[in-house]
């Protein structure tokens, strides 16, 4: 008789924590109602989901897929993109984002990018390039945030 633990087949293809986080990521994106961008974001604490966000409107407003997109300079400005719902989950429930990981679909905007820096995250994940602005990229340098692309496997 033998005391030896051999793996499941299931825990040999455990998929890793980012995987995770992107599955879930792109799972928070079919909620997005601008379907100009449908990206999703998860942030994380310590491998705990503390928020998530998905581009929408402002909670009580009228929706892209319900009035329309509302668009000056070539950009929809009814919509809050996924990274800022979810900081703004965070402020409106108090929990802090202070060392915080963010899981978002798609590389974030600049203006994503500094409220990400400014709230304390300090690790970004993504899955998808989408016109990765320099100057944000710049700023994540200086800023020491880690920026991840997760490779996730086809499906």
């Amino acid at each position: 008789m033998s005391d030896e633990i051999v793996p499941s087949a299931r825990h040999a293809a455990r998929e890793s924590w980012a995987q995770y986080f992107m599955k879930l990521a792109t799972t928070v994106a079919a909620r997005s109602t601008c379907e100009r961008a449908t990206v999703g974001a998860v942030l994380v604490q310590d491998h705990r989901i503390i928020a998530t966000g998905y581009n929408g409107s402002i909670s009580g407003d009228p929706h892209c897929d319900e009035a329309g997109h509302l668009m000056r300079d070539g950009h929809c400005i009814r919509t809050l993109h996924a990274e800022m719902n979810a900081i703004l989950q965070c402020a409106l429930n108090g929990v802090s984002t202070r060392g915080a990981s963010v899981y978002v679909t798609y590389y974030p905007c600049l203006n994503c990018t500094k409220a990400l820096i400014q709230s304390g995250v300090k690790a970004i994940y993504y899955a998808h390039d989408y016109h990765n602005d320099p100057y944000a990229v710049a700023l994540l340098n200086s800023h020491a945030i880690k920026v991840v692309k997760v490779a996730m496997p086809e499906d």
